[in-house]
């Protein structure tokens, strides 16, 4: 990313697909003398197969991962987010018919769920089905067990940023920012957003307002220099890379800095 940041669409936020951390169970089989242990039951199978798959995933084995997953579902085909990390796990491998598939399974046996719903649509974006998307989204934020539905407002929003149809986008954003006023992450698209718009004024506006109340990582100091470059303020540009170049001396962006 140069200072005058002319490819603009290098800037659209990725959405990310979240994994549950889960521990390695193993049955083992006992060789001394006593009772002998009891078989698992359907559902403790189903659920060994499951923590099994999930460390293969993490460790990038997605085969196996695969395998462990469709054993789980044949065992006990009534758990969404078996079917939902199954739909991921054939992404990964780039069967995205199967994916489909699965994800579809994972929203007809948990209908309601809303992050199974979340995962459809985040789904759909990088698929650049936009407009299933947005539908899917807005079944996720609507349900009425979600007690978190800014970040399900906030991942439409940067989905529509993708399209772009930054209209959408805004109003997403703007809508998980009436739900939680600090919610660090739309404030954070919100200064992309009216960045990437060239509304300098804005996307200063909106950097204080994250700044405020969130650490701050290289990449916002840097996207605060970016800001006040095009805003022309020499110290406040000044009081930003310096705050970048002492607090993360290593990091990428301040490589940058010291080499424009």
């Amino acid at each position: 990313m140069n200072m005058r940041m002319s490819d603009r669409s290098a800037r659209s936020m990725q959405l990310s697909i979240l994994v549950a951390t889960c521990f390695h169970l193993s049955a083992c089989v006992s060789t001394t003398t006593g009772a002998p242990e009891s078989e698992p039951n359907d559902e403790q199978a189903a659920s060994i197969n499951f923590q099994l798959a999930i460390e293969y995933f993490q460790n990038g084995n997605y085969e196996l991962a695969r395998d462990r997953l469709i054993l789980s579902t044949e065992i006990d085909p009534k758990r969404p987010i078996v079917w939902s990390t199954l739909a991921t796990t054939y992404e990964q491998l780039g069967n995205l018919c199967l994916a489909e598939e699965a994800h579809a399974e994972a929203n007809r046996v948990g209908s309601g769920n809303f992050d199974v719903q979340n995962s459809y649509a985040v789904f759909l974006c990088r698929l650049g089905r936009y407009d299933d998307a947005e539908k899917q989204f807005e079944r996720s934020i609507g349900g009425t067990t979600n007690d978190n539905p800014e970040l399900m407002m906030t991942n439409a929003g940067v989905c529509m940023m993708q399209m772009p149809d930054y209209v959408k986008a805004e109003a997403f954003f703007r809508r998980a920012l009436e739900r939680r006023t600090n919610y660090g992450e739309a404030l954070l698209q919100m200064t992309l957003l009216k960045y990437q718009t060239e509304d300098y004024l804005g996307a200063r506006a909106f950097m204080q307002r994250y700044r405020s109340v969130h650490l701050p990582n290289p990449g916002i100091l840097y996207l605060c220099v970016l800001i006040e470059t095009e805003l022309g303020d020499v110290r406040e540009r000044s009081e930003c890379s310096n705050e970048l170049l002492q607090s993360f001396p290593n990091s990428e962006e301040s490589k940058r800095i010291l080499e424009s």
